[in-house]
């Protein structure tokens, strides 16, 4: 999909609007898990959340290249506010359409940077089609959750990690629509990297998983989860022969072990992080056996939840 040198360009685009990431080995979360646990904080970024990588990549392009009237977008959250702040460096307008009854914090965050966010349909599939529509009708470009910049971007946070942490056994790392997954994958490929890759999903939203499991596409049908961020019903034909061919394995998690994930990672890294940033470390938990002594590193992909899901399942 890109060359190492083209992952070092990126880097250098990210880094000249956002500053490179912390990798934070946490003592409390390795007595947890009995791992060797570096933690990559993702929800440090000024979205507070890794998709910004994807969106100023995407962005810097659409503004040279100077096609369309402006982004439009379908999300729940963290892909619209990375496009918003990326739209705003380079002078795009943007507009993000969100499901009907989507997070008031993450609607308000993406209008504060400037999107105009416009609510339809009951679901993030409705509300898809609906940015479609508006694209054809508006001369506007559609930015999909799953593109080669976006990919591109978001791999940049694989490239500092790999290279500020020597000899990683296994990198845990939570599948959305895959960009993240898929940017981890190519950015270990590019480096000749043996570390292990394991998707995470929710028990709720295990689409790619059951895809994984049976090695070819298995359309969904459900996105149960409190974990929004990877709330998905179906996977990306391309995310998934990405995650095909270089993915470990695909764990699946439970609601109740990703809040308790939240809550520990606030107790041992004082940490806020959202539900699908803290399903890596909820899948850590459950795989300790496997992993003990093991040096392993959780993508932490962003710190983005709502006070009242975190008041109602977390505390």
């Amino acid at each position: 999909m890109f060359s190492l040198t083209e992952l070092q360009d990126a880097a250098d685009s990210v880094h000249a609007h956002a500053l490179v990431t912390p990798q934070i080995q946490w003592p409390l979360l390795t007595q947890r898990s009995g791992a060797d646990v570096w933690v990559k904080h993702e929800n440090h970024l000024p979205t507070g959340a890794f998709k910004v990588r994807g969106g100023v990549v995407f962005a810097e392009r659409q503004a040279r290249e100077g096609t369309g009237r402006g982004l439009i977008s379908a999300t729940r959250g963290n892909h619209g506010q990375s496009l918003a702040w990326a739209g705003n460096r380079f002078g795009l307008m943007v507009t993000i359409v969100v499901p009907r009854g989507n997070s008031p914090e993450k609607n308000a965050a993406m209008a504060a940077l400037g999107a105009t966010v416009v609510e339809h349909g009951t679901d993030f599939e409705e509300a898809r089609d609906e940015a479609h529509r508006r694209a054809a009708a508006e001369d506007l470009v559609f930015v999909p959750s799953f593109a080669p910049d976006l990919v591109k971007g978001v791999a940049t946070y694989a490239f500092e990690l790999f290279q500020a942490v020597p000899d990683i056994d296994a990198v845990y790392v939570p599948i959305g629509l895959g960009s993240g997954i898929c940017g981890t994958i190519l950015a270990r490929d590019l480096l000749g990297l043996k570390t292990k890759v394991i998707g995470v999903q929710s028990t709720g939203a295990d689409c790619y998983a059951q895809s994984f499991a049976a090695g070819h596409l298995v359309p969904g049908n459900r996105a149960d989860t409190m974990a929004d961020g990877i709330a998905v019903r179906q996977p990306d034909p391309e995310a998934l022969r990405i995650i095909l061919g270089g993915a470990d394995r695909i764990i699946t998690v439970t609601d109740p072990q990703i809040a308790a994930a939240i809550a520990a990672y606030w107790t041992d890294t004082h940490n806020l992080v959202e539900g699908a940033g803290a399903a890596p470390l909820a899948a850590l938990v459950q795989d300790a056996s496997v992993m003990r002594g093991k040096r392993v590193a959780l993508i932490a992909s962003g710190g983005n939840i709502d006070l009242a899901l975190f008041r109602s399942r977390v505390v």
